[in-house]
């Protein structure tokens, strides 16, 4: 690679890591062309893409993507052997088509090497449960909605019930009497 095909591959990748909240550094170097073929087309149907990358041109890209709010420096120490990096919209998706995939070609490959998650940094392939349980933003807008939507249907069922005990007491009174 040439001096301004190093400078040119750099900026691509900090406009990447500037524009994206939640990607993933992992190892794919033990998979076979049609297993990486495999993985990158079922994260390519999410809208995700798998893309190797040179550890240096990397590391310089996160340098020059840091700011005050994203800090990249927990990522620097996984930035060693073959590096795969992969861009998503949704946190937990990478990692529950990884966990599928490895279970699908029966491997323990591709591992996480560390994923970057709006401001949090998991390292290391044991986080791949913790990534995969990560709630979407949608799932927690979802159960917010639904626990503000929780107090109102329950008072509105105990007015509508209480009004029915107060009706029911008034005719039991007018029969009596």
């Amino acid at each position: 690679m040439t001096r301004e095909e190093k400078t040119a591959a750099i900026e691509v990748l900090k406009e990447k890591f500037s524009g994206s909240s939640f990607f993933y550094l992992a190892d794919s170097s033990a998979l076979s062309v049609a297993q990486i073929n495999v993985l990158r087309r079922k994260l390519h149907e999410q809208g995700m893409n798998l893309t190797v990358v040179k550890n240096t041109l990397a590391r310089k890209a996160l340098e020059a993507a840091s700011t005050d709010s994203t800090n990249f420096d927990g990522l620097y120490d996984s930035l060693h052997g073959p590096t795969a990096i992969i861009f998503t919209e949704v946190a937990n998706s990478p990692a529950k088509i990884i966990k599928a995939f490895r279970k699908s070609s029966d491997t323990t490959r591709p591992q996480i090497k560390a994923a970057y998650i709006d401001t949090a940094i998991y390292v290391g392939d044991d986080q791949l449960d913790a990534l995969v349980n990560l709630k979407s933003k949608e799932d927690l807008l979802g159960e917010l909605i639904g626990l503000l939507n929780s107090p109102m249907s329950n008072l509105l069922s105990q007015l509508a019930s209480g009004g029915q005990n107060v009706m029911g007491l008034l005719k039991t009174l007018e029969q009596r009497g």
